[in-house]
């Protein structure tokens, strides 16, 4: 396997484009966990794609604490073309920490992430790039419209979460899923990926400001090598991290604005269940307060309403204490 890969590495070598001392049109941001039989077929695909449309780039794998032999492939690799670089983890982290890494050490004008596993087509490349970079898109995510998944276990569940995705985030695509994605360098150095939020960087970047965002039909391909990552505990995850998404967005640096509202809507009905419930005590004789319902719903919804509001202002003092309680991002300066 190795020694084929040489061999291609040798024969195009001499007509990669030149690109010493300059910073490469395209990173590619590839996180990997056991991967070790697609690794040198993907690079030599990657090359050939490369070198055939003139694009200078740079490979970036981050094996994210495989137990296979990953690592090794991936230093051979680098010996054999020098544009391929890597980055390990001790342990599994999980993909949205891989990206994040990824997006630190990419140099490229356009930062374009993939899967290690062969299912995402390198000859995609050429065109999401062209997307980024001539059509002006800040973000192109690829939409694997025909698939070869599970319907079952994969296909169903993952239309479902981005119809949801969708609603919450006005952003109208249909595969949010998908690995396959190009990115302008402004939109990953702006953005901090976490959690299970990779599949929500296209709302990340939305919430950064943004907007500009499309989507390109791409080959699916089915899996060559290895086994699926793929696990059910997912699915919630991805939709918990979705409602963080949509808090940190909205109410990231004005948490009194939800907080304080809610409990004030909620303090607001106790408040006024109490004063019917008092003016009634008042005006019919024999009217007790203690022994009906009413009482300890405006009870309750007096004491939550409290501490909403109570919340909303310890969120309050840990945003103005916060490092980065200033920091917005600022596209342009006129004279300054």
């Amino acid at each position: 396997m190795n020694s084929s890969h040489t061999d291609i590495q040798e024969h195009v070598a001499p007509e990669r484009p030149e690109q010493a001392n300059h910073a490469p049109c395209i990173s590619l941001v590839i996180p990997l966990l056991n991967e070790e039989e697609s690794l040198p077929e993907l690079s030599a695909w990657i090359d050939r794609v490369a070198i055939a449309h003139r694009l200078t780039y740079e490979i970036i794998f981050v094996d994210d604490g495989s137990t296979d032999n990953s690592w090794q492939i991936i230093q051979q690799l680098s010996v054999q073309n020098p544009l391929i670089k890597g980055i390990k983890f001790q342990r599994n982290y999980g993909k949205s920490a891989a990206l994040n890494e990824g997006f630190k050490a990419a140099k490229g004008d356009v930062i374009i992430t993939m899967d290690a596993d062969l299912q995402d087509s390198p000859d995609e490349i050429p065109g999401l790039y062209e997307m980024v970079m001539q059509e002006g898109f800040d973000l192109v995510s690829g939409w694997k419209k025909k698939r070869y998944d599970n319907a079952v276990t994969k296909n169903l569940p993952s239309k479902f979460f981005n119809a949801i995705t969708r609603g919450m985030s006005g952003i109208q695509l249909n595969d949010f899923n998908c690995g396959l994605k190009a990115y302008r360098r402004r939109v990953v150095k702006s953005v901090e990926v976490y959690g299970e939020m990779h599949r929500y960087i296209p709302v990340l970047a939305k919430n950064a400001g943004f907007n500009k965002i499309g989507e390109k039909v791409v080959q699916h391909q089915a899996r060559k090598y290895g086994v699926s990552k793929f696990g059910w505990n997912r699915f919630v995850n991805g939709f918990l991290d979705l409602l963080t998404v949509q808090f940190v967005g909205r109410f990231g640096k004005k948490p009194m604005h939800l907080f304080g509202l809610l409990g004030s809507l909620i303090f607001l009905l106790g408040f006024i269940i109490s004063v019917y419930m008092i003016v009634a005590r008042i005006i019919f004789e024999g009217y007790s307060l203690s022994n009906r319902p009413p009482f300890y719903i405006a009870l309750t919804c007096m004491i939550l309403g409290t501490m909403f509001f109570l919340t909303g202002f310890v969120a309050e003092l840990i945003v103005r204490n916060a490092a980065e309680r200033n920091h917005y991002l600022i596209e342009e300066k006129l004279k300054l």
